[in-house]
């Protein structure tokens, strides 16, 4: 509706009316179309289409797929690839692949398509197992093995068995092993094989004379003769036996297929069997002169009379029997032997001590007793006294006594001990020493001030080796040991003293020495280190300071000790030891003029005479090791008894002097040197207490 204003307006306006532009809103953006057409649009998808193709054909790679068997099928589910021929286009990524052919197993896989332009896969197909029929004809339950497994028994079918080749082992009790191999086809193929196994035995026969014997073979029964059996082929014992007649065993070798037939065998009758005890036992039995053991003893009779059975025994009279036995016979037989005795009176003194008789105790001594024709233990026994010990024989028909004087356990023990023992080649003396004053007066010249005078009083016997240990002696011990040399001249012969051994070396062999001859050692050694000594121990050891000083000091009289090796002045007359002398002038500072001992260095062991108590180059030769630690020492008022030295220290004592010196002080035999390390002219000698 118009309202009336505008009515009235219309009303009076005359003018013309005149068309003008009218623009739709947003229509200046709008940008003209012309009319699309049917042809147009199939213009515009050919387009489309072709350019989609060419950017595909650039972007693509080209792929081939090499196919084993040939007639595989090919398939790429989900993949963008055009087939040109024998190759296909496809672009880069991940693509599945799947091939399949009859009698092969189906190939589902993926491959990675790469950025070079032409790429060729191979795929290749498995072959289905094949399938085996396996027959043994009439022999059934034959154990087939396939490739070192059991796969059944025949008849076998349907096998499957992988293409290719295969070992096939096929066994059965009594028959040969038979090895073959077969070429399996594969692909699902059905292969027939049919196979003879070859018998593993042959047909025996056996006869005897008489008949009705078993046969036994490798300890089964067969069965009676005349027999025919069947044998594995090998080597077996055969047995054939009937009662009361001797047993035959043989050998057999059978071959498989050939059979064979044994000559006939004939059996002799079989042995008595006897059953013989004697009262003693262990009495020698001989059957018909010929010796068969002793009693208790079985014995084969051949069937018949006219056997002699002897019997033997020490001390007891011989008995014989006459035997007969039928063939098979078994029997006992239990001989009681008659003893031959004599008299014998045994007097003792003291007369209560007592009398053992091999062993067993008859009562006192003194008296006259019965007693077995034989050999016997005699042993007289009482408390105090060492204890009698002899064999003893009586002699039938003679009046025999036995005097026996039991001695003390002093006197035997005293009667036992030996005045020399021997250990690796060394000769120890025995020494019973006393009281004496070890050191040397401040008035004597040379004298040093750790040579204080100290009593001493040695109660324990004691063995010292009569000569210094050799490099021979010692290498037994140690074979790599080199005493060395020095100035050019040798220090290892094997009779020269062993030289250039620490104090625990000497103390090492000394426990060495002892554990070869089973004695307790006397050090007790705690790794390389020596932790103390068993003072009760009668193994070997070094001397002790005042031992060695009593054997190389006292001659005689205690109280009167030498001064020197050879007495009381100086020089040294001639050849009484190995000193620093001429011979050494030309490296050694001091020697002794106009004195030639005949060696440069050390001597053999031995090579100069024994002092007064027996032993050789107590000074020269090489200074020796003590047993005590080093201590400068004290006079004493009362006498110290069995000295050890010191319970420790940083060195031990070094006594005697050697072929390297020649001064007063060093010659002196109360010289004490002192060292804790090996020195070309150092060695030592083995002491052991007397047990």
């Amino acid at each position: 509706m118009v309202d009336q204003q505008s009515q009235n307006s219309f009303e009076t306006d005359d003018a013309p009316i005149v068309p003008i532009d009218f623009t739709p809103l947003g229509a200046a953006r709008k940008r003209w179309r012309p009319p699309l057409s049917l042809a147009g649009a199939a213009v515009s998808v050919v387009l489309a289409l072709f350019i989609g193709a060419s950017w595909f054909v650039l972007t693509a790679r080209s792929v081939s797929f090499t196919l084993n068997p040939p007639q595989s099928q090919l398939s790429l589910p989900g993949a963008l690839a055009l087939e040109l021929g024998p190759r296909y286009l496809i672009r880069q990524g991940r693509v599945q692949a799947r091939a399949s052919a009859a009698g092969y197993y189906d190939f589902d896989g993926e491959f990675q398509i790469s950025d070079a332009q032409a790429q060729n896969f191979v795929i290749e197909l498995l072959p289905l197992p094949g399938l085996l029929d396996l027959d043994t004809g009439a022999l059934s339950g034959v154990e087939v093995i396939a490739d070192g497994e059991l796969v059944g028994t025949t008849p076998l079918r349907a096998l499957e068995l992988a293409a290719g080749e295969h070992t096939l082992s096929l066994r059965h009790a009594r028959y040969e092993t038979l090895d073959t191999t077969i070429d399996i086809t594969g692909r699902a193929t059905t292969q027939t094989l049919s196979l003879t196994l070859q018998p593993a035995w042959a047909t025996l026969e056996f006869n005897s004379n008489p008949p009705g014997a078993m046969v036994t073979i490798d300890g089964v029964d067969a069965g009676l003769t005349p027999l025919s059996t069947e044998v594995l082929a090998g080597e077996h014992q055969a047995l054939v036996k009937l009662a009361a007649h001797k047993a035959w065993t043989g050998p057999l070798t059978v071959r498989a297929r050939e059979d064979f037939a044994l000559p006939p065998i004939t059996l002799e009758p079989a042995d008595g069997l006897l059953l013989l005890r004697s009262s003693p036992s262990s009495a020698a039995v001989t059957l018909d002169g010929a010796y068969q053991g002793q009693t208790p003893l079985e014995l084969t009779l051949p069937p018949g009379g006219g056997h002699q059975l002897t019997l033997f025994l020490n001390g007891y009279e011989e008995s014989t029997r006459n035997l007969s036995f039928g063939a098979g016979e078994e029997s006992s037989l239990d001989i009681t032997l008659t003893p031959i005795l004599s008299s014998v009176r045994i007097s003792a003194s003291p007369a209560d001590a007592e009398l053992y008789i091999d062993g067993e105790r008859r009562g006192n001594a003194n008296q006259t007793i019965e007693l077995l024709a034989v050999s016997h233990d005699i042993e007289l026994r009482k408390e105090g006294y060492a204890p009698y010990s002899s064999a003893f024989v009586p002699r039938p028909g003679m009046e025999q006594e036995l005097n026996v004087t039991l001695k003390t356990l002093a006197q035997a023990r005293s009667e036992a001990i030996q005045p020399e023992i021997s250990a690796n080649g060394q000769t120890l003396k025995l020494i019973y020493p006393g009281a004496f004053v070890m050191g040397a007066s401040r008035r004597e010249a040379g004298r040093q001030a750790n040579e204080v005078l100290r009593s001493v009083q040695l109660s324990k016997p004691f063995y010292l080796s009569v000569t210094e240990v050799s490099n021979a002696q010692y290498a037994a011990f140690d074979p790599a040991h080199d005493s060395g040399m020095v100035a050019g001249q040798s220090l290892s012969g094997p009779n020269q003293p062993v030289a250039r051994v620490s104090w625990l070396d000497a103390v090492r062999y000394c426990n060495w020495l002892s554990e070869q001859q089973g004695l307790k050692p006397f050090y007790l050694l705690s790794g390389t280190e020596v932790s103390g000594v068993d003072a009760q121990s009668a193994g070997y050891r070094l001397p002790t300071e005042a031992e060695w000083e009593w054997a190389a000091r006292v001659a005689g009289d205690p109280s009167s000790l030498l001064r020197f090796p050879w007495g009381a002045e100086l020089p040294p007359p001639p050849n009484q030891g190995n000193y620093a002398d001429i011979n050494a002038g030309n490296f050694l500072g001091r020697v002794l003029m106009n004195y030639d001992d005949g060696f440069m260095v050390s001597a053999p062991v031995a090579s100069f005479a024994a002092n007064a108590n027996g032993f050789f180059d107590m000074g020269g030769n090489v200074a020796e090791w003590v047993h005590d630690y080093y201590g400068a020492g004290a006079p004493t008022s009362a006498a110290e008894v069995d000295p050890l030295g010191p319970s420790s220290g940083l060195y031990h004592v070094v006594r005697g002097s050697s072929w390297a010196q020649a001064s007063v002080t060093e010659l002196r035999m109360s010289f004490r040197d002192y060292n804790n390390a090996a020195r070309d002219d150092v060695g030592f000698r083995v002491a052991r207490y007397l047990e």
